[in-house]
């Protein structure tokens, strides 16, 4: 397969899912928006990975790249492709699609439990996958569901963590994806945002739990394994 990502800063790229691609002899490819940003060519891409970033969806005056990124996503869903998007990314395929993103009540950073809805777990996705787990996050903003999208999962401070859209387009609020290189790297870029709130753990607390880190890895695994044999 061939298989584009879109990286929004350096530190949130692609994490454990370099390591399943490369395992997989796909062919890859990426555009950077703190670089000069190139778009492929549509028909030349089999899967688009939108990655995660500390920006909104509607900041397009401090970073104009956002209407073009949009527009691709656009032609990505248009030509039927398969696309993951994490964090930003599933906030970006959201508004994509026409559903509404804005601030969550909650900011969300750290380890926190999600629970798959009975809709989510009857997905070829995500079927027969434990109905409750603790994930890594880190968002501030939250999105409607697109029309015609699948529930898939919710946490104590945000209601949609997740959707499935055609059975080929999965959004993910949460992020399966991190290694502990990148929680490092992460937490060293967004120091200041770790606040005290009901759902903002500490530093040191975030870098205890990395236990969890290969168990979401692996189910990592299973759902881009899932997902693109679509």
């Amino acid at each position: 397969m061939r298989i584009h990502y879109f990286q929004h800063v350096p530190f949130e790229g692609l994490g454990c899912i370099e390591e399943w691609i490369n395992r997989n002899d796909h062919q890859l490819s990426v555009t950077r928006f703190y670089e000069p940003a190139v778009f492929p060519d549509v028909d030349d891409v089999d899967v688009l990975i939108v990655m995660g970033g500390p920006m909104g969806i509607y900041d397009e005056e401090e970073f104009p790249w956002l209407r073009g990124e949009k527009q691709f996503i656009r032609q990505v869903v248009d030509a039927g492709k398969i696309m993951l998007g994490i964090c930003l990314g599933s906030q970006l395929i959201a508004d994509v699609l026409g559903a509404r993103v804005y601030a969550n009540r909650y900011k969300e950073i750290g380890w926190f439990d999600v629970q798959a809805t009975a809709e989510g777990l009857q997905t070829s996705v995500f079927s027969g996958s434990n109905p409750q787990f603790p994930v890594f996050h880190w968002h501030g903003d939250t999105f409607d569901l697109p029309e015609g999208a699948i529930w898939l999962f919710h946490s104590e401070a945000c209601r949609n963590q997740g959707f499935l859209w055609d059975n080929r387009v999965l959004a993910l609020q949460f992020h399966f994806e991190v290694t502990s290189e990148s929680i490092r790297e992460m937490i060293e870029n967004g120091i200041h945002e770790f606040t005290t709130a009901p759902y903002i753990q500490s530093p040191s607390e975030i870098l205890r739990r990395k236990e969890i880190i290969r168990r979401n890895n692996e189910a990592m695994f299973q759902v881009l394994d899932r997902l693109i044999a679509f």
